[in-house]
């Protein structure tokens, strides 16, 4: 198996033309589904598990859903026409202070799809202009489009998904 590298240690190019818009909104748009997935049938023993001290599938879940404001405020961002996007809270206290792990899959997942979709009906309504606005990311420090924003979510998206898969795989030997 190859090694996934931390996130914070991803260096990201954002060249993605724009007639790709779609194709990552969909992306998006199917996390939630992916996730329902991966978790579907698994015990609360092995979704609660910790490897070491890291998350578990239900803490990665949790996560997913605690940053879904984040995104929501950097697109008013944009639509505010703001040199700098909402920064986010590189510590993830909101992740370690919920205590996912005391609540039930079901309602982390319920609760993400809801915000998951409210976020992509706001990306369906953007046009090409739209969709090719700049801010400024304040950890990667680069310039980023609406359509580098939803990738970049979607990357995200898919390296706690990964993580999650790696877990199941984990705990299920």
């Amino acid at each position: 198996m190859v090694d996934r590298i931390e996130w914070f240690k991803r260096q990201f190019s954002f060249e993605l033309p724009v007639w790709m818009y779609p194709n990552v909104v969909e992306r998006l748009r199917g996390t939630p589904a992916r996730l329902e997935d991966l978790t579907h049938g698994l015990s609360q023993e092995i979704l609660t598990r910790r490897e070491d001290d890291k998350w578990s599938i239900q803490e990665q879940a949790g996560h997913l859903l605690d940053l879904e404001p984040l995104g929501m405020n950097r697109l008013d961002d944009y639509e505010a026409g703001r040199e700098t996007l909402y920064a986010a809270d590189l510590q993830n206290r909101k992740t370690f202070d919920a205590n996912h792990n005391a609540n039930t899959i079901e309602n982390i997942l319920s609760a993400f799809r809801n915000e998951r979709m409210k976020f992509v009906r706001g990306l369906d309504e953007y046009d090409e202009e739209f969709v090719q606005r700049t801010s400024l990311h304040p950890r990667l420090n680069i310039r980023m489009r609406v359509i580098d924003l939803s990738f970049f979510i979607a990357e995200h998206d898919d390296h706690h998904l990964a993580r999650t898969s790696e877990l199941i795989r984990l705990f299920t030997k």
